[in-house]
């Protein structure tokens, strides 16, 4: 058993079973990856995945548990390559991060590029996925850090750090009836008008849907988008009102209008996320500081390295803090 069949073996679980696939996000060959699975089968005496015909149909019971105790493996043979590298002061390496489009497009490219500056020989690999899947894809251990928001408490899973605190806003074209008041609008005045936002706005746990139910409303949701810049798009196209992260509106936006929204929905946090079991890098920390300057970097280590968050940690900036900024009107 290697270090690389297990690599293998998570590459093919990753990838929906799909070999050709594993063998691409591997570098491998895809009749060098299937080589490599028999001979791990053969050694183990058991076979991991059930067969049809000359594909992968489903993982076995005994294939699961293998695949799982071989995640903590790969885990902790990166944790010693880490703790090498930070005792030789290296300064290469890669950062892979899992995020949604709206903090990959938004709030991400200013600490990226200082990253770069300070750390030239990292390379900075984003993966913007849904919401459901950015924190799956740092457990099954495909990134070392993941950004995510929630209107609550922090995220269920791994060590996460309050990043900063941001609003929603109400998007509309100039000369729309909702831009030309003086007050904003209600929930009621919103549960009548067709609604563009994020894809997340049509889950149950959704805290956009749950401050309609909340009041009794359900709201009219016209289109869904994971990215932001969709949303505006048709917006403008006039499918309907946005509903976006603050964020997302920009200088070039000058043709829509931005309301507040602080008084329909729960402000929300976007959160760096770490596994409790990792080692950090050093141009790790260097990022969460570009990212998080209230967080200092000494506590952040301890903190994983202690496997436990800190219980008060400074209190997250809003974003037009961050951006030096006025909040929407």
């Amino acid at each position: 058993m290697t270090l690389a069949q297990l690599r293998y073996l998570i590459a093919i679980a990753d990838s929906g079973l799909n070999i050709t696939l594993a063998a691409e996000r591997v570098h491998a060959t895809q009749p060098g990856l299937s080589k490599q699975l028999r001979q791990l089968e053969d050694e183990l005496g058991f076979q991991l995945f059930v067969r049809k015909g000359k594909s992968l149909d489903a993982v076995t019971h005994a294939g699961q548990q293998v695949i799982e105790r071989s995640r903590i493996i790969l885990a902790e043979a990166a944790n010693i390559r880490s703790i090498a590298a930070n005792l030789r002061n290296e300064a290469c390496g890669e950062l892979r991060i899992a995020t949604t489009h709206t903090q990959a497009r938004f709030a991400l490219p200013a600490a990226i590029a200082a990253l770069s500056t300070s750390y030239p020989q990292v390379s900075v690999h984003l993966q913007p996925t849904r919401d459901a899947e950015v924190l799956a894809r740092l457990e099954a251990g495909q990134v070392d850090l993941a950004i995510i928001s929630s209107a609550g408490a922090p995220p269920p899973s791994g060590i996460a750090f309050p990043a900063y605190r941001w609003q929603r806003v109400i998007v509309t074209p100039h000369g729309h009836p909702l831009a030309v008041r003086d007050q904003p609008p209600s929930l009621a005045e919103l549960a009548a008008l067709p609604l563009v936002s994020y894809e997340s706005s049509l889950k149950s746990e959704s805290s956009l849907r749950r401050a309609f139910e909340a009041v009794g409303l359900t709201p009219q949701i016209a289109m869904t988008a994971g990215d932001a810049d969709l949303i505006k798009t048709y917006v403008r196209a006039g499918l309907g009102v946005g509903v976006l992260a603050e964020m997302a509106m920009q200088e070039g936006d000058a043709d829509l209008h931005a309301l507040s929204a602080t008084h329909l929905f729960p402000p929300c946090t976007t959160w760096i996320v770490l596994r409790r079991d990792s080692v950090l890098r050093e141009y790790m920390l260097e990022f969460i500081h570009q990212f998080a300057p209230h967080l200092d970097r000494r506590d952040v280590a301890r903190s994983v390295a202690n496997d436990a968050s800190q219980v008060h940690w400074p209190r997250a900036p809003q974003w037009h803090e961050r951006q030096g900024m006025p909040a929407a009107a």
